[in-house]
Protein backbone atom coordinates (compact mmCIF):
# COMPACT_ATOMS: atom_id res chain seq x y z
CA UNK A 1 0.00 0.00 0.00
CA UNK A 2 1.23 3.37 -0.98
CA UNK A 3 0.67 5.89 1.81
CA UNK A 4 1.75 8.66 -0.55
CA UNK A 5 4.38 10.24 1.89
CA UNK A 6 6.53 10.77 -0.83
CA UNK A 7 8.09 14.66 -0.62
CA UNK A 8 6.25 15.07 3.08
CA UNK A 9 8.73 16.25 5.69
CA UNK A 10 8.47 15.00 9.00
CA UNK A 11 10.23 15.02 12.74
CA UNK A 12 10.22 12.36 15.31
CA UNK A 13 11.62 13.57 18.33
CA UNK A 14 13.85 11.26 19.52
CA UNK A 15 14.38 8.86 16.62
CA UNK A 16 17.80 7.59 17.56
CA UNK A 17 16.76 4.73 18.99
CA UNK A 18 14.17 2.82 20.28
CA UNK A 19 10.51 3.46 19.00
CA UNK A 20 11.74 6.24 17.38
CA UNK A 21 14.12 5.25 15.09
CA UNK A 22 11.35 2.59 13.98
CA UNK A 23 8.76 5.05 13.22
CA UNK A 24 11.77 7.26 11.62
CA UNK A 25 12.27 3.94 9.52
CA UNK A 26 8.46 3.31 8.21
CA UNK A 27 8.25 6.71 7.12
CA UNK A 28 11.50 7.06 5.47
CA UNK A 29 10.65 4.04 3.96
CA UNK A 30 7.31 5.42 2.26
CA UNK A 31 9.29 7.99 0.83
CA UNK A 32 9.01 11.19 3.53
CA UNK A 33 12.11 13.43 4.56
CA UNK A 34 13.06 12.14 8.08
CA UNK A 35 14.45 14.43 10.62
CA UNK A 36 16.40 12.38 12.71
CA UNK A 37 16.78 13.46 16.37
CA UNK A 38 18.95 12.97 19.17
CA UNK A 39 20.40 14.56 22.04
CA UNK A 40 23.84 13.68 21.12
CA UNK A 41 26.40 13.91 17.07
CA UNK A 42 26.95 10.33 17.92
CA UNK A 43 23.42 8.74 18.36
CA UNK A 44 22.30 10.86 15.42
CA UNK A 45 24.62 9.82 13.09
CA UNK A 46 24.87 6.26 14.77
CA UNK A 47 20.76 6.31 13.49
CA UNK A 48 20.92 7.71 10.21
CA UNK A 49 23.92 5.00 9.84
CA UNK A 50 21.26 2.03 11.25
CA UNK A 51 18.77 3.60 8.87
CA UNK A 52 20.34 3.50 5.48
CA UNK A 53 18.10 2.73 2.70
CA UNK A 54 18.34 3.17 -1.35
CA UNK A 55 16.63 6.43 -1.78
CA UNK A 56 16.25 7.43 2.26
CA UNK A 57 15.92 11.50 2.89
CA UNK A 58 17.37 11.63 6.21
CA UNK A 59 17.93 15.08 7.74
CA UNK A 60 20.52 15.15 11.28
CA UNK A 61 18.98 17.05 14.55
CA UNK A 62 21.02 17.20 17.51
CA UNK A 63 18.74 18.61 20.03
CA UNK A 64 17.15 18.35 23.93
CA UNK A 65 13.51 18.53 22.63
CA UNK A 66 13.03 18.08 26.50
CA UNK A 67 13.90 21.51 27.56
CA UNK A 68 12.94 24.93 26.31
CA UNK A 69 16.27 25.61 24.52
CA UNK A 70 16.19 22.50 22.52
CA UNK A 71 13.06 22.96 21.14
CA UNK A 72 13.82 26.64 20.22
CA UNK A 73 16.89 24.67 18.30
CA UNK A 74 14.95 22.56 16.88
CA UNK A 75 12.26 24.93 15.11
CA UNK A 76 15.26 27.18 14.40
CA UNK A 77 16.74 24.46 12.59
CA UNK A 78 13.61 23.12 10.95
CA UNK A 79 11.10 25.97 10.71
CA UNK A 80 8.07 23.55 9.20
CA UNK A 81 7.10 20.41 9.30
CA UNK A 82 4.26 18.13 7.47
CA UNK A 83 4.30 15.40 9.99
CA UNK A 84 5.10 16.05 13.63
CA UNK A 85 5.12 12.33 15.78
CA UNK A 86 6.07 13.57 19.16
CA UNK A 87 8.03 10.58 20.69
CA UNK A 88 10.52 12.12 23.26
CA UNK A 89 9.08 10.14 26.27
CA UNK A 90 11.24 8.64 29.40
CA UNK A 91 10.21 6.51 32.62
CA UNK A 92 11.01 6.07 36.04
CA UNK A 93 10.18 3.07 38.21
CA UNK A 94 9.84 4.92 41.45
CA UNK A 95 6.79 4.32 43.64
CA UNK A 96 4.67 6.78 45.21
CA UNK A 97 6.00 7.55 48.34
CA UNK A 98 9.74 7.63 46.51
CA UNK A 99 9.06 10.55 43.84
CA UNK A 100 10.05 13.79 44.97
CA UNK A 101 8.79 17.44 43.34
CA UNK A 102 12.04 16.88 40.81
CA UNK A 103 10.89 13.55 39.67
CA UNK A 104 7.42 14.83 39.22
CA UNK A 105 8.72 18.00 37.56
CA UNK A 106 11.38 15.91 35.17
CA UNK A 107 8.32 14.20 33.44
CA UNK A 108 6.53 16.63 33.22
CA UNK A 109 8.83 18.97 31.80
CA UNK A 110 10.03 15.97 28.97
CA UNK A 111 6.69 13.99 28.30
CA UNK A 112 4.58 16.64 28.14
CA UNK A 113 6.13 20.38 27.84
CA UNK A 114 7.65 18.71 24.54
CA UNK A 115 5.25 17.94 22.73
CA UNK A 116 3.26 21.08 24.08
CA UNK A 117 6.05 23.46 22.73
CA UNK A 118 6.27 21.72 19.44
CA UNK A 119 2.49 21.57 18.77
CA UNK A 120 2.19 24.94 19.71
CA UNK A 121 4.54 26.29 16.26
CA UNK A 122 4.59 23.35 13.83
CA UNK A 123 0.35 22.45 14.21
CA UNK A 124 0.04 26.23 13.83
CA UNK A 125 1.98 26.17 10.54
CA UNK A 126 -0.79 23.19 9.46
CA UNK A 127 -3.85 24.56 10.12
CA UNK A 128 -2.54 27.58 7.54
CA UNK A 129 -2.07 25.49 5.19
CA UNK A 130 -4.63 23.07 5.72
CA UNK A 131 -2.99 19.74 6.32
CA UNK A 132 -0.60 17.76 8.31
CA UNK A 133 -0.36 15.41 11.01
CA UNK A 134 0.92 15.09 14.30
CA UNK A 135 0.53 12.23 16.77
CA UNK A 136 1.66 11.72 20.30
CA UNK A 137 3.48 8.72 21.13
CA UNK A 138 0.98 7.67 24.42
CA UNK A 139 1.42 4.04 26.59
CA UNK A 140 -0.89 1.57 27.46
CA UNK A 141 -0.28 3.00 30.82
CA UNK A 142 -2.40 6.42 29.96
CA UNK A 143 -5.01 4.26 30.71
CA UNK A 144 -3.97 1.37 33.01
CA UNK A 145 -2.49 2.86 35.74
CA UNK A 146 1.15 1.21 36.66
CA UNK A 147 1.47 1.64 40.43
CA UNK A 148 4.86 1.70 40.29
CA UNK A 149 5.19 4.60 38.47
CA UNK A 150 2.36 6.91 39.16
CA UNK A 151 4.29 10.26 37.38
CA UNK A 152 4.58 8.42 34.33
CA UNK A 153 1.11 7.23 34.39
CA UNK A 154 -0.15 10.36 34.87
CA UNK A 155 2.05 12.30 32.25
CA UNK A 156 0.49 9.44 29.03
CA UNK A 157 -2.95 10.05 30.47
CA UNK A 158 -2.55 13.91 29.77
CA UNK A 159 -1.18 12.99 26.43
CA UNK A 160 -4.63 12.03 25.65
CA UNK A 161 -6.41 14.92 26.69
CA UNK A 162 -4.12 17.14 24.91
CA UNK A 163 -3.94 15.21 21.69
CA UNK A 164 -8.09 15.17 21.99
CA UNK A 165 -7.87 19.38 22.49
CA UNK A 166 -5.58 19.92 19.69
CA UNK A 167 -7.56 17.60 17.66
CA UNK A 168 -10.68 19.97 18.36
CA UNK A 169 -8.68 22.68 16.59
CA UNK A 170 -8.35 21.22 13.57
CA UNK A 171 -12.00 20.98 12.50
CA UNK A 172 -12.67 21.61 8.50
CA UNK A 173 -9.25 21.31 7.38
CA UNK A 174 -6.78 18.08 6.50
CA UNK A 175 -4.81 18.30 9.57
CA UNK A 176 -5.36 15.60 12.23
CA UNK A 177 -3.87 15.10 15.61
CA UNK A 178 -3.86 11.72 17.65
CA UNK A 179 -2.31 9.19 19.93
CA UNK A 180 -1.07 6.28 19.98
CA UNK A 181 -0.51 3.75 23.22
CA UNK A 182 2.01 1.41 22.84
CA UNK A 183 2.32 -1.62 25.21
CA UNK A 184 5.85 -3.16 26.23
CA UNK A 185 8.04 -2.79 23.16
CA UNK A 186 11.38 -4.39 22.72
CA UNK A 187 13.89 -2.08 23.27
CA UNK A 188 17.43 -1.47 24.81
CA UNK A 189 15.79 0.31 28.21
CA UNK A 190 13.27 -2.26 28.11
CA UNK A 191 15.16 -5.82 27.71
CA UNK A 192 17.69 -4.23 30.57
CA UNK A 193 14.83 -3.17 32.80
CA UNK A 194 13.51 -7.15 32.36
CA UNK A 195 16.61 -8.51 32.89
CA UNK A 196 17.29 -6.85 35.88
CA UNK A 197 14.08 -7.91 37.57
CA UNK A 198 15.07 -11.69 36.21
CA UNK A 199 18.69 -11.46 36.49
CA UNK A 200 18.68 -15.42 36.98
CA UNK A 201 17.01 -16.06 33.89
CA UNK A 202 18.06 -16.18 30.04
CA UNK A 203 16.78 -13.09 27.93
CA UNK A 204 14.11 -15.34 26.36
CA UNK A 205 12.80 -16.46 29.48
CA UNK A 206 13.18 -13.43 31.42
CA UNK A 207 10.03 -12.29 28.53
CA UNK A 208 8.21 -14.62 28.88
CA UNK A 209 8.43 -14.49 32.73
CA UNK A 210 7.98 -10.59 32.49
CA UNK A 211 4.63 -10.26 30.25
CA UNK A 212 3.30 -13.82 32.66
CA UNK A 213 3.76 -11.49 35.82
CA UNK A 214 3.60 -8.14 34.83
CA UNK A 215 1.38 -8.08 31.59
CA UNK A 216 -0.67 -11.32 31.80
CA UNK A 217 -3.92 -9.51 30.31
CA UNK A 218 -1.89 -9.68 26.72
CA UNK A 219 -3.77 -11.40 24.06
CA UNK A 220 -0.03 -11.62 21.99
CA UNK A 221 1.60 -12.58 24.74
CA UNK A 222 4.80 -11.22 23.93
CA UNK A 223 6.54 -8.38 23.64
CA UNK A 224 5.56 -5.37 20.73
CA UNK A 225 8.72 -5.28 18.15
CA UNK A 226 9.71 -1.49 17.94
CA UNK A 227 8.86 -1.79 13.88
CA UNK A 228 5.67 -2.88 14.63
CA UNK A 229 4.67 0.54 16.28
CA UNK A 230 6.11 2.43 13.25
CA UNK A 231 4.09 0.60 10.62
CA UNK A 232 1.17 1.77 12.58
CA UNK A 233 2.34 5.35 13.02
CA UNK A 234 3.20 5.83 9.32
CA UNK A 235 -0.10 4.83 8.58
CA UNK A 236 -1.89 7.14 10.77
CA UNK A 237 0.65 10.31 9.45
CA UNK A 238 -0.74 9.29 5.62
CA UNK A 239 -3.67 10.21 3.82
CA UNK A 240 -5.03 6.92 4.12
CA UNK A 241 -6.09 7.34 7.90
CA UNK A 242 -7.37 11.05 6.67
CA UNK A 243 -10.97 9.93 9.21
CA UNK A 244 -8.69 8.77 12.31
CA UNK A 245 -8.70 12.34 14.17
CA UNK A 246 -9.11 12.73 18.26
CA UNK A 247 -8.27 8.94 18.42
CA UNK A 248 -6.91 7.44 20.94
CA UNK A 249 -5.21 4.39 18.73
CA UNK A 250 -4.02 1.25 20.87
CA UNK A 251 -1.18 -0.51 19.98
CA UNK A 252 -0.51 -3.04 23.14
CA UNK A 253 -1.69 -6.14 22.24
CA UNK A 254 -4.61 -6.33 23.84
CA UNK A 255 -3.48 -5.72 27.04
CA UNK A 256 -6.17 -3.20 27.95
CA UNK A 257 -9.89 -5.25 28.98
CA UNK A 258 -11.78 -2.06 28.48
CA UNK A 259 -14.11 -2.32 25.53
CA UNK A 260 -13.98 1.56 25.43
Amino acid sequence: MDLNLKNKTALVTASSGGIGLEIARALAAEGARVIINGRTQSNVNSAIERLAMPGANLVPLVADNGTEVGVETTISQVPEVDILVNNLGIYEVEGFFDEDDASWQRLFDINIMSGVRLARHYLKGMLDRGQGRVVFISSESAVMAAPEMPHYTATKTMQLGISRALAELTKDTEVTVNAVLPGPTRTDNLQKFIQDVFPELEPDEAEKQFMAENRSSSIIGRLIEPQEIGNIVAFICSERAAIMNGASIRAEGGSIRSVF
